[in-house]
């Protein structure tokens, strides 16, 4: 069996702790801390020193570069990137430009959107490219289906959509239970 060698623990400098630069405001060295909403960078010179920038800035990965092709604000090119709610297409010259658009343009349904009686209702894809579909008034109205809409109104409860599930015709009204 072999020893454990304990002088490598008792190092108080680790490998990684210049990896997010200095601090702007005091010059001492930035690291990732701890509370109670989550980690995020903070100064190693808390608490003389209380500048703090959230962690998930670092967290947007470049998958590709799309060569030829010019973001329309800076002609820089434009990137496939990952970020905290999925993939995006991004400008590569970030943080000097913030153009970003989605990878999968959204799909109108032409179905009314039966909660504000303003909008449509669009498909879309969250960040795990499940696809659900919501009106394009967002925030203004938050109307969310899972399942593909159809622009029937409810026979029982007058609902103004009705839900494809699994070739099945429901009114998305827990309350109604209406099926077809």
């Amino acid at each position: 069996m072999s020893k454990i060698d304990h002088s490598l623990f008792s190092a108080q400098e680790h490998a990684l702790d210049d990896k997010f630069g200095n601090c702007p405001e005091c010059g001492k060295t930035l690291r990732v801390r701890g509370s109670k909403s989550g980690p995020f960078i903070g100064c190693s010179g808390y608490p003389e020193c209380e500048f703090s920038k959230p962690l998930h800035d670092n967290q947007t990965t470049l998958l590709k570069t799309l060569s030829g092709v010019a973001c329309p604000k800076c002609s820089a090119d434009l990137a496939i990137k990952k970020g905290r709610y999925g993939m995006f297409v991004g400008c590569t010259n970030f943080p000097q430009c913030h153009h970003i658009e989605p990878i999968k343009q959204q799909e109108d349904t032409a179905v009314d959107c039966p909660q504000c009686k303003k909008g449509h209702l669009l498909s879309r894809t969250n960040k795990y490219g499940k696809q659900f579909f919501s009106c394009n008034h967002y925030p203004k109205c938050r109307y969310v289906l899972n399942f593909k809409p159809v622009n029937k109104p409810c026979p029982q409860c007058g609902w103004g959509v009705l839900i494809n599930k699994k070739g099945l015709l429901q009114c998305p009204q827990p309350a109604c239970g209406y099926k077809e």
